[in-house]
């Protein structure tokens, strides 16, 4: 699917994959919603993926609640670099190993409906004007989002298709 370039494809490709994410979670059983992947990553099962999405969130609603203070927010986060993402997955990682996979689930339905309401609350030009926000440096605001929402729910489908194969 392509990148969205307006405020509707974006709303809509963020709506459609995390709707497509939980369809293919509730097709699961409960058992192998809480398996471990019978493959080598980095995230090694559905909760693993689930805090990661939702950790990107908090960033980006960070990002965007300094940005629009007026502060330039440390991106992607306080002592990392887009270098060291690596890093700050591990660190995600590690915080959510003794989470439940369905307090994770709903903290990540809320900070999903955070992040749609920035969206909802800018218009076209705010969303995809390449340096409007001063913060958002040469990019656009719905770069950004685009990142932390479409974007990332494919890179996640992807991985729950790849354990599904395995389940076959």
């Amino acid at each position: 699917m392509p990148r969205p370039k307006t405020k509707s494809e974006l709303l809509s490709a963020s709506e459609n994959g995390y709707s497509q994410l939980n369809q293919m979670l509730d097709a699961l059983t409960p058992s192998q919603r809480e398996a471990t992947f019978p493959f080598e990553h980095r995230d090694r099962n559905i909760r693993d993926i689930l805090a990661h999405l939702h950790e990107w969130h908090l960033m980006m609603l960070r990002w965007y609640q300094q940005g629009m203070d007026g502060v330039q927010p440390d991106m992607p986060a306080k002592g990392y670099s887009w270098r060291t993402t690596p890093e700050l997955n591990a660190v995600i990682w590690a915080k959510y190993q003794n989470q439940p996979l369905k307090r994770v689930r709903k903290k990540l339905d809320t900070s999903h409906k955070a992040v749609l309401a920035i969206v909802s609350a800018h218009t076209n030009i705010e969303l995809f004007t390449k340096r409007h926000y001063f913060w958002t440096g040469t990019t656009s605001l719905g770069a950004y989002l685009t990142s932390a929402m479409p974007s990332h729910y494919t890179w996640a489908i992807k991985l729950v298709r790849r354990y599904d194969r395995t389940l076959q």
